[in-house]
């Protein structure tokens, strides 16, 4: 024990005071053992006046007490203080809030920190967000919405190493956001010494744990916002959750009764913006009767509102994508598919439709030596360059993008069709395209990553002859031929199961209304009948004919890094001919379209992800491919973010993305989000030569306070497993005086000998004299001499 003596100032005594010892134990048996008394009255009395004794000749010996402590001024010793503001709260039963309860520990007048100050070169930190080194703590206060414990302690690792440090001692609540960076070499670090702020915590608090967003490209639900909360303290009542927009303007209001404590429960909202692009929604939740607390937070009545808000971004289509439609001749699937598209902004048809078939080349009687194609008779163009001739067929374009594109009929290259997102083909023969064509088709939808439709018209699947061409291999169906291939007639339609479950197939949002609808949909009369589907591929909706046989409606599958679809009713349109005024065929055929180009990729992509460091930065990866959906490894890609400003009014800085070194054609680019707010950010990317090849917008939101505040009470495990590993303990509140006092050393400090004479202590002779007055007291009160 510390206060026992491990030293002696006059060995050379041991052997006289031996002896006088053992003569001074003898002569007090002796005398006890003549003496009539009791016998536990001679025990006591000879064992006190023994001990009486012991002590003279240990005094006679100078006993000391030698200790090593640290040689004041030679070592280091860090004061870490937590600064998040999760020391904002107010703990059940508290008499103020962390924050006011580290400040009268800092009190400058505390003997604990003069006494560290004296035996330590004392370093003083503040973290948060990051490290501060600081040389008071007169200005402290709690305003930072991080707490970067974990690389905190790893940054003094780094400052202290290869420095006699005596320790760490450590305020904080020990709620780390970062405890995912917890690659820390702990035996390179001095004992730390948490000092726990807060307790468990027992007030009230409504929580939002978690605000995700889910998005499809059809109009049954277009953005849905899901809300994951839990509340303590408001058993039994009403919490009520709002959903803003990015001006604080409410949009929907919701309400959840008889909540129950500590269990999560989920409000959802439905949401479709008017615009595309990044958009911006802030949700709120509080207790119903108490919307009035986030304009006076004074008037609340839980233990924080910092978690009662949430913020989140929606990105709303990059479009528009591009949609090709190729048929044989005029029909109605066209036009209401157009007309359909026609109400979709992020979906753009264009179409190349064949109005005659070629004619074989030779001269034709009363042509008169004629080479244009009399179709174009009347109309005023004799320009033989641009107008077809007998042995081309006429085809017409709708939609086109430039004066240019489809002019020579079908796509020849890689650089036109690459521009389209779907190809749709609807009653137009193999024959049509040429062998190089077709191929290219087939690379639309491996490579490029394009979607590829084939319509049930008169020339589709096998009458269309695309048996053993690159076409039918990318089609989910086999085309081969077989008997009976006569169309069936009066066929229902009927999803299937896994129909049921994609919500681009169904129409309605409710099954008993989707299930309505199918039993309202006309017979169709065409189908294409195929032998059977490919190994992968999904059917998802069949038709059912009189016979009690059933066919094959829809089917799909992926096929390299797009996919394909089989739309096998030749006759889809009589559907809007008895349309009851629901729209439901205009609303089918724009969800197939968002289906073919939902997932295609585009020219320019982007990806953002959070990186978990002291500026709470995004990781916004760009990849660039030419005009072959090819890598483009020399583009230059610009960011132009709007970020928040302290003022609350956004302002733009621009960066650049560099290449990455781990894939062709990605430009990376960190971007620092430590203001709390939403952020927007432009992508502009130029190619080699300076031209510009495209812009997109993205945008995400920083609100790293949803992480301080995810738990309310003291992380006592997490600190007491840190203390652990460094070979330190927790430390009291109350304890900080006597923990100054008694830092133990180790082998990292620089220490000194310190020897403190035992038997100058008055209480060794308050012992001593209290013994022997003892031994005469009993021999009084029993009457002996």
């Amino acid at each position: 024990m510390r206060w026992l003596p491990n030293a002696w100032g006059s060995p050379e005594w041991l052997l006289p005071v031996g002896v006088f010892l053992l003569i001074a134990i003898g002569l007090v048996i002796w005398s006890y053992l003549r003496s009539n008394s009791p016998g536990w009255v001679r025990l006591s009395s000879a064992i006190l006046k023994t001990l009486g004794f012991v002590a003279l000749c240990l005094i006679l010996l100078e006993p000391k007490i030698r200790t090593a402590r640290p040689k004041p001024g030679a070592n280091l010793f860090v004061l870490m203080v937590d600064k998040s503001q999760s020391l904002d709260i107010k703990d059940s039963g508290a008499s103020g809030t962390r924050e006011e309860q580290t400040v009268e520990l800092l009190d400058p007048e505390s003997e604990w920190i003069n006494r560290l100050n004296d035996d330590f070169d004392l370093r003083r930190y503040t973290f948060a967000s990051r490290l501060h080194p600081v040389n008071d703590f007169a200005s402290y206060s709690v305003d930072a919405p991080r707490s970067n414990l974990i690389g905190s302690i790893n940054m003094i690792t780094k400052r202290v190493a290869n420095q006699n440090c005596g320790g760490i001692l450590m305020i904080t609540d020990g709620n780390a956001t970062d405890l995912s960076d917890s690659n820390i070499d702990w035996s390179a670090l001095p004992p730390i010494y948490p000092v726990v702020l807060g307790r468990q915590h027992g007030g009230k608090d409504i929580r939002l744990d978690r605000v995700s967003i889910s998005q499809t490209n059809f109009e049954s639900a277009p953005v849905t916002i899901t809300c994951e909360l839990s509340t303590k303290g408001y058993r039994g009542k009403s919490v009520s959750v709002e959903l803003l927009d990015e001006s604080m303007k409410r949009l929907q209001l919701k309400s959840v009764s008889d909540v129950e404590d500590d269990k999560k429960f989920a409000v959802r909202f439905e949401v479709k913006p008017e615009m595309r692009g990044v958009h911006f929604y802030n949700v709120r939740a509080f207790e119903t009767s108490r919307e009035f607390v986030f304009e006076e937070p004074e008037r609340s009545r839980e233990a924080t509102l910092a978690n009662n808000i949430s913020r989140v971004s929606v990105d709303r289509g990059q479009g528009p994508f591009r949609v090709l439609y190729v048929s044989g001749r005029p029909n109605w699937e066209y036009k209401f598919l157009k007309r359909a598209l026609e109400e979709d902004p992020e979906v753009k048809l264009t179409a190349l439709i064949r109005l005659a078939r070629k004619e074989p080349k030779f001269s034709f009687r009363g042509h008169e030596q004629e080479s244009k194609s009399s179709l174009f008779k009347g109309f005023g163009n004799d320009d033989d360059q641009t107008v077809e001739q007998y042995d081309e067929p006429v085809l017409i374009r709708l939609n086109h993008l430039d004066a240019e594109e489809l002019r020579g009929g079908f796509p020849k290259d890689e650089k036109e069709l690459f521009r389209f997102d779907a190809v749709i083909l609807d009653d137009i023969e193999s024959k049509f395209f040429t062998q190089d064509q077709m191929s290219l088709l087939q690379q639309f939808v491996s490579i490029r990553g394009g979607s590829l439709m084939m319509l049930g018209g008169q020339e589709s699947f096998v009458r269309g002859g695309y048996d053993r061409t690159p076409v039918g291999e990318l089609l989910p169906v086999y085309l081969d031929r077989f008997k009976n291939m006569a169309p069936a007639e009066n066929v229902w339609m009927n999803l299937t199961r896994e129909g049921w479950l994609r919500p681009w197939v169904r129409v309605r949002s409710t099954e008993q209304s989707e299930k309505d609808r199918l039993s309202k949909m006309p017979p169709f009369k065409t189908v294409n009948r195929v032998r059977s589907i490919k190994p992968g591929a999904t059917v998802l909706v069949r038709v059912q004919a009189n016979r009690n046989e059933s066919y094959p409606a829809l089917v799909t599958q992926k096929y390299g890094k797009g996919r394909t679809a089989a739309l096998l009713i030749g006759d889809l349109w009589r559907w809007q001919l008895t349309d009851s005024g629901d729209d439901d065929m205009m609303r089918s055929w724009r969800q197939v379209s968002r289906w073919l180009v939902g997932d295609v990729p585009k020219r320019i992509e982007y990806e953002i992800n959070e990186v978990h460091d002291a500026n709470q930065s995004v990781r916004l990866q760009v990849r660039v491919r030419d005009d072959a959906f090819k890598p483009l490894d020399n583009a230059t890609v610009k960011l132009k973010v709007k970020v928040p400003d302290d003022d609350g009014k956004p302002k733009e800085i621009e960066l650049r993305a560099e290449p990455s070194d781990e894939e062709a054609g990605t430009y990376e680019a960190l971007v620092a989000s430590r203001q709390a707010g939403n952020y927007q950010c432009e992508i502009v990317v130029e190619g080699p030569d300076g031209s510009p090849l495209g812009k997109r917008t993205t945008g995400w939101v920083s609100q790293s306070s949803k992480d301080e505040f995810r738990n309310l009470s003291p992380n006592v495990d997490l600190l007491k497993n840190i203390a652990a590993q460094t070979g330190g303990r927790i430390v009291g509140a109350n304890e900080l005086d006597s923990f100054s006092k008694s830092i133990p050393t180790s082998e990292r400090m620089i220490t000194e000998t310190r020897v403190t004479p035992w038997w100058h202590h008055w209480s060794l002779l308050a012992i001593v004299i209290a013994l022997f007055v003892g031994e005469w007291g009993i021999r009084r009160w029993k009457g002996m001499p």
